[in-house]
């Protein structure tokens, strides 16, 4: 048989009709995630044409983008940041009710953000197509699954018919040569790919991420580069599973066990890309030297390392970002004063991404005037950052420890900043007004993140943790 990448046989196993010239294929959905921001006017839709949910089985819900952070009050009720906000949730909870629907709802031990609870109940897996209402679903790629954001139109349609139209992306491996410096992880890796290839490169592509970096990153680690590939215009970002895959499912609720997951395991390593597999477009990104990166400017692939300045615009979009951010072409990128930092989103939220805010954090306090929201992804992220008592560092900083949920990625459960703000924020994207209006968002890692809220100013983490490390010592 002709060599097939990891991309080509997951798709292959999942259409029900081919593509033609005049129709997309038709390709089964073996997982649909729903949330109550994207989901309530699928469900109509579905009402008006009585029509049930097809396979509520392989649909799993849970409450993330409007949910309030802050805990309840002292009248046991959630403060939603407006009425919207929780009839979008009371909304979800009925549709799920009564299309027999799991939801992750209030109260729910497993509740958290969509992208963070798939993989933690092992419901992500291998060989799967996972698609939700939610474009960072490229996320669960990192499994080895064919995952991808859809619009509330094919969300109805998954609903439905467990089925969906796609037209087939072509086919980009980006390769990570190199090993990562200390001090640099997977949102600096994110952020250095978007800006070599730009925020439409992947445009119409499933990009596939290897090379020695990848096979060395953690899950989480993973998962964020993952996340970011749609900031850089793919439909698609996915790693090969390997041993770290098998590990991170084996004994989650929903994966499968005993006799199942020793047959799973033999089918999940069989995916991976043959050798001598074609790809339609092949980067190389030498990774051995990176710095923590930092965004300047209102798109993605305006990222600079931290230790940079801000570059002369190369184009009028460029001009008009600059103008917004208010940092001048030539401003050294850590003189750029932070007036809010953020830690989480589905890109940073993990326990991984605290554990390195933390690291930098620990003894140390947030400057005067900044004020630090640290967000876990999962109601099982807080309950294991709390175990490590990493909740006591970030208070004793100075930083707000939250509930979970999106909070300030897109600011409408009532976080958000103030404008003129400029906020240092581990989320995936820095357009205009995404976290409030006129406010100003620089895109970091946790380690990037937390040494800004320090020093009052975008600063590089790594003079921190060496410190961290020699008393250590």
């Amino acid at each position: 048989m002709k060599p097939q990448s990891l991309f080509d046989k997951l798709w292959a196993r999942h259409v029900v009709v081919e593509e033609t010239a005049e129709a997309p294929a038709l390709l089964y959905i073996d997982l649909h995630l729903i949330h109550e921001v994207t989901s309530p006017q699928a469900f109509t839709t579905l009402a008006t044409r009585g029509l049930n949910v097809r396979r509520p089985d392989r649909t799993l819900a849970t409450l993330d983008h409007s949910t309030p952070t802050l805990p309840a009050g002292k009248d046991g009720r959630l403060a939603y940041a407006s009425a919207e906000a929780a009839a979008q949730v009371e909304t979800l909870i009925r549709n799920c009710e009564r299309e027999g629907i799991r939801l992750l709802g209030l109260g729910d031990k497993d509740r958290g953000i969509v992208h963070v609870i798939g993989p933690e109940l092992g419901a992500t897996q291998p060989g799967k197509t996972i698609v939700c209402g939610d474009s960072h679903t490229s996320t669960h790629g990192a499994f080895g699954a064919l995952a991808f954001g859809i619009g509330t139109t094919e969300v109805g349609h998954v609903l439905a018919t467990q089925c969906l139209l796609q037209r087939k992306p072509k086919s980009m491996r980006v390769n990570f040569r190199g090993a990562l410096p200390a001090g640099v992880g997977a949102k600096d890796m994110a952020l250095a790919m978007i800006a070599q290839i730009g925020a439409d490169g992947g445009q119409g592509y499933a990009i596939e991420f290897a090379g020695a970096a990848i096979g060395a990153l953690s899950m989480e680690g993973r998962m964020t580069l993952c996340n970011m590939s749609i900031e850089a215009g793919a439909r698609v970002g996915m790693v090969a599973p390997d041993e770290k895959t098998l590990a991170w499912l084996k004994g989650r609720p929903m994966a499968p066990a005993g006799d199942n997951w020793d047959k799973a395991v033999d089918d999940w390593l069989a995916l991976a890309t043959d050798d001598g597999a074609a790809f339609d477009r092949e980067v190389d990104i030498d990774i051995s030297a990176l710095s923590p990166m930092i965004t300047y400017g209102v798109s993605p692939d305006a990222a600079a390392p931290v230790g940079g300045a801000a570059p002369e615009a190369a184009s009028e979009a460029q001009a008009h970002g600059a103008d917004y951010m208010k940092i001048a072409a030539g401003t050294p990128i850590a003189e750029v004063a932070v007036n809010r930092v953020f830690i989480g989103s589905c890109t940073n939220s993990r326990l991984e991404d605290l554990r390195a805010a933390a690291q930098v954090l620990r003894g140390r306090r947030v400057k005067k005037g900044v004020v630090m929201l640290v967000v876990p992804g999962s109601e099982a992220i807080k309950r294991a950052a709390e175990a490590e008592n990493l909740h006591r560092t970030f208070i004793d900083a100075g930083a707000e420890w939250r509930e979970p949920g999106c909070s300030m990625c897109i600011a409408m459960n009532g976080d958000k900043g103030e404008p003129g703000d400029l906020v240092v924020s581990t989320s995936n994207r820095n357009f205009i007004g995404r976290q409030g209006k006129d406010v100003r968002t620089v895109l970091a890692s946790p380690a990037t993140a937390a040494a800004s809220a320090i020093e009052g100013r975008i600063a590089d983490p790594r003079p921190y943790l060496a410190k961290e490390t020699a008393n250590v010592a």
